[in-house]
């Protein structure tokens, strides 16, 4: 009798080490946007993710983080899994640090060029891009990731990038966004540094 009371707790141990040990499925991550260049971007520091190409309501706030949060919850409405959203700012100090998140709406409406004509005439060309990145487990568990990068704003220059890319010079290089290979680019990318943050959170909470 010892020796089967024996054996059935070592098959317990056994199936509780195994429970504990076995990987369980874990939920698609998707990275709302359709721009390719930037997910491209995303994809270099996060292989994991997956590109979800759809179209969510976007309030018209100041505050970045509001305006992910309440795409993220949108976005948990539309499918099963966890989702990244980014936000990307540019503060120009000549302009009171507009255009800030507005900034999607400013290229397109002015140009880059439009924009850089903005501060011409002013000698402060400082400004500052950042990029938000917003993660979603659920409605109960949303981080944020801030990514910082200091440059100046000046006449656009070269064809690589997107957005705002030609008139940003990181504080550190004589080149622009827009003149930078992709590998060189992020050395400086404001994204690259919070995705790094994501990247690292996630991995401690998934290990």
């Amino acid at each position: 009798m010892f020796k089967i009371i024996s054996i059935l707790f070592f098959v317990i141990i056994v199936g509780v080490i195994l429970f504990w040990i076995t990987p369980t499925n874990k939920s698609d991550l998707y990275v709302i946007t359709g721009n390719k260049n930037k997910f491209s971007e995303i994809k270099k520091v996060l292989s994991i993710v997956k590109q979800l190409d759809i179209d969510l309501v976007e309030i018209q706030e100041v505050d970045a983080k509001k305006v992910i949060e309440a795409k993220l919850l949108e976005a948990l409405k539309y499918k099963k899994g966890e989702f990244i959203v980014e936000d990307t700012s540019l503060y120009i100090s000549a302009l009171n640090d507009l255009p800030g998140p507005l900034i999607k709406w400013f290229v397109e409406k002015l140009g880059c060029d439009g924009l850089a004509n903005l501060i011409a005439g002013k000698k402060n060309k400082k400004a500052i891009a950042k990029t938000i990145f917003g993660y979603a487990k659920d409605k109960n568990n949303i981080s944020f990731y801030e990514g910082v990068t200091e440059g100046k704003i000046v006449s656009p220059l070269g064809s690589n990038g997107f957005g705002f890319d030609s008139i940003f010079q990181p504080d550190g290089s004589d080149k622009t966004f827009g003149e930078m290979a992709k590998e060189e680019k992020q050395q400086f990318s404001m994204r690259v540094k919070a995705l790094k943050k994501l990247k690292n959170d996630i991995n401690i909470k998934t290990s």
